[in-house]
């Protein structure tokens, strides 16, 4: 499952709805020079421009304080001009990441992390939902990967891919099961898999002989080792299954393209056109 092909096509239907709306704007609040974070920062403002969304780049030092970040936040969720707010995580340690996360205004919330979003998505009438498990929803559809009826099992239970997805795949009429560190003997549970999803950050932990024959495999991980990007999923899967997403070039395209598209979906909103999540 091609993420790149299937984001190029996301971004350019942004771009047209960025055109239409006209001044869009996007701020990410970076605290300390993590240098994965830079990497991310730098990518999503490029992706942000490259479609006509303004990028507003917040940089505040690795010894800020809980207070300093919140007022940081209240001075965005007060500016008119920025439709989508990003606090990029982790955040030091001596920050509390909840509390900064629930003081993002909702309608600006384009990471879904706010508590109003998270209960919008369990309630099955979500606002903004995740980016990445946005991105996988669409590449299952894209490849007319079939979720109603189907069992689906995601490994990992991270607020930000595991639960949401869990609940996007259920809302599917998927029959859903979520594993992680503490399932014991998770064969059990991925064999009966008929969509299979690995969001946990171990290299290769899913082998061959954890996917059922003709599965679709989704392999969020990501992970940099000498040899280069590696995903949850060790190539050997690609004999068993009948759909599966390569790292790099899967899904983390699509979690930038869908970042972007969320964005637009909370200028809509907050123009009062009330758009739906996903569309």
């Amino acid at each position: 499952m091609d993420g790149k092909a299937l984001a190029a096509k996301v971004r350019e239907r942004v771009a047209q709805e960025a055109r239409a709306l006209g001044r869009l704007g996007l701020a990410t609040i970076l605290v300390g020079d993590d240098p994965a974070s830079e990497v991310y920062i730098r990518h999503k403002h490029a992706a942000a421009e490259e479609v006509g969304i303004e990028a507003v780049d917040i940089r505040l030092p690795a010894d800020s304080t809980t207070v300093d970040v919140l007022e940081r936040v209240r001075r965005l969720n007060e500016d008119d001009a920025v439709d989508g707010i990003l606090v990029q995580t982790p955040l030091p340690d001596q920050l509390d990441e909840a509390l900064v996360q629930a003081a993002v205004e909702p309608a600006k919330d384009v990471d879904g992390l706010h508590p109003l979003n998270v209960g919008l998505l369990h309630l099955g009438r979500p606002a903004l939902v995740p980016a990445t498990p946005l991105g996988v929803m669409a590449l299952l559809a894209e490849y007319g990967v079939g979720i109603e009826g189907a069992r689906a099992v995601v490994i990992g239970r991270s607020q930000i891919v595991g639960r949401p997805l869990a609940q996007l795949l259920t809302h599917a009429n998927a029959t859903v099961t979520v594993c992680h560190s503490r399932t014991v003997e998770l064969a059990r549970n991925t064999l009966d898999a008929d969509v299979l999803v690995a969001a946990v950050g171990l290299p290769g932990m899913v082998t061959a002989d954890l996917v059922k024959q003709g599965a679709a495999v989704v392999d969020v991980g990501i992970t940099r080792t000498d040899a280069g990007l590696v995903g949850d999923v060790d190539p050997t899967a690609a004999e068993v299954a009948a759909f599966l997403t390569p790292v790099p070039g899967g899904v983390g395209p699509m979690t930038i393209a869908c970042l972007l598209e969320n964005t637009v979906l909370a200028a809509r909103n907050r123009r009062g056109e009330l758009a739906v999540s996903g569309n």
